[in-house]
């Protein structure tokens, strides 16, 4: 159906309060308390809110955006993208306020339209990787220059502003996942013209005009999200590929599916006596370690963990959000619970074992990432590179090991907006702080995040080489 991939939105952006009418216009007084519980709240409950931003500078944005609030209200599209730009200050991944998903589907069912390229963000230059237009004269892969004879990378900086990441390798990854045509209308509203400047594969400079195309064409054409990892088991020979899909579940009973599928999935390997093995953590969000963990346990060959150092700053709302849980007598809550508002506290979980030998996969392991390896998949590739348990293959991830996460999320009273922020601070396994992703030990790029495959592609190739001398 047209509207399928509309319903896919709303499933990815569930977190999103619907509490609010976003055609119903916020009173300049709602948006401005808003704004300020945004600004209080995130100083009390992000681990570290300034660890990449001077307060001072912190503060002067605060006083500047909210002195800007001059109109009587604001509709709720305005209102998130004033508040985004509050919350990506931070530069943290996990701090940060979801694309507006309620006002693009309104828009959409109004018969709004976007601009028709998809575009891909790789190694300083911005690549066509789906055209949408009329105009077939722009070949997929061409490099994109200007819209309306503004620079792509002042544009793509215009963009950041909503977008949350600690460097702009990530913030490029984000724009990729949202999608660049979504945020381009949220920026700048609808259009549907565009003067665009290309350069092709000949190094020709080419001057052409697009025309928009309707959002639920746009939804529909795109087939879904650059993040979605699916189950997959196949073979290539004597190498097992295996895609786990994401590390969460919204099902009652998810962690215990998934830990049956993972049983179930080392015995068919087993069977077929496979001697490598890939593991595809690309395009995924993550989720929680109790998954990653215990797919890992298949192929450790020692007790692990996903860190080296773990601590947590707890908060009135942290308290609120945490009694809400189902069991909070596990000694992870209590102590999230005992210590005083504000406090930081180091927690460390027990090491996390192998199963046993008979059921462990021995062969080599192959990790797949990209630059779209979120949260937990890139801190347990992280975590299997340190530990030596497999080799990392393809490209930077986007999310970097050692970070600000354990994210979880409130309510804005006025707006109904819901803020994400991260409570903990991690360290990756091998101790290293500094500000960058996990790198491949075999580095294959990912070009134009498409159906071409060239990572796994490339390693099967490699490991055929090697089998074959």
């Amino acid at each position: 159906m047209k509207y399928k991939f509309l319903l896919l939105i709303v499933s990815l952006l569930s977190n999103f309060s619907f509490g609010q009418n976003s055609s119903t216009k916020l009173s300049n007084q709602a948006v401005k308390d808003d704004f300020d519980y945004l600004y209080q709240s995130l100083q009390a409950t992000h681990y570290n809110l300034f660890a990449f931003q001077n307060r001072e500078k912190y503060d002067e944005l605060f006083l500047q955006l909210k002195s800007n609030l001059t109109t009587d209200s604001l509709d709720l599209l305005e209102t998130i993208s004033l508040y985004q730009r509050l919350v990506s200050f931070a530069n943290t991944g996990h701090c940060e306020i979801d694309y507006p998903a309620k006002p693009y589907i309104e828009y959409a069912y109004s018969g709004g339209t976007v601009f028709p390229l998809e575009l891909a963000f790789e190694n300083e230059k911005v690549y066509i990787r789906r055209n949408f237009s009329t105009n077939k004269q722009i070949p997929i892969g061409d490099e994109l220059l200007t819209i309306d004879k503004v620079p792509i990378d002042e544009i793509r900086k215009q963009l950041y502003p909503f977008v949350s990441a600690e460097r702009d390798y990530f913030k490029n990854a984000k724009i990729e996942f949202w999608s660049f045509p979504r945020l381009f209308f949220q920026l700048n509203g609808r259009k549907d013209n565009w003067q665009i400047q290309v350069k092709n594969k000949n190094n020709e400079i080419i001057n052409t005009e697009v025309s928009s195309i309707s959002v639920m064409d746009y939804e529909t054409n795109r087939n879904g999200e650059i993040v979605n990892p699916k189950k997959a088991l196949k073979f290539y020979g004597d190498v097992a590929y295996l895609n786990a899909g994401q590390f969460g579940s919204n099902e009652a009973n998810g962690e215990k599916l998934f830990k049956n599928f993972i049983d179930s999935t080392f015995t068919v390997i087993k069977e077929h006596n496979a001697k490598n093995l890939i593991i595809d953590l690309r395009n995924n969000p993550g989720g929680h370690n109790a998954y990653s963990d215990y797919l890992i346990s298949y192929f450790a060959n020692k007790p692990f963990k996903w860190y080296s150092e773990f601590s947590v700053k707890t908060s009135k709302i942290l308290k609120e959000h945490t009694t809400l849980q189902a069991d909070t007598t596990d000694e992870y809550s209590r102590n999230i619970l005992r210590n005083p508002d504000g406090q930081i506290f180091k927690y460390d979980f027990p090491p996390h074992n192998p199963v046993e030998k008979s059921k462990r996969f021995n062969g080599k392991v192959y990790i797949l990432v990209n630059r779209q390896t979120y949260s937990m998949a890139a801190v347990s590739a992280a975590l299997i590179q340190d530990y030596k348990f497999g080799k990392i293959v393809g490209e930077e991830t986007g999310d970097v090991p050692t970070l600000y996460a354990s994210q979880f999320s409130y309510t804005l009273p006025k707006s109904g907006i819901i803020v994400k922020v991260p409570k903990s601070y991690i360290v990756r396994v091998n101790g290293n702080k500094k500000l960058e992703g996990v790198k491949p030990d075999i580095y294959i790029q990912d070009h134009l995040l498409d159906e071409k495959d060239e990572i796994l592609n490339g390693l099967i190739i490699r490991l055929e080489e090697t089998t074959n001398r």
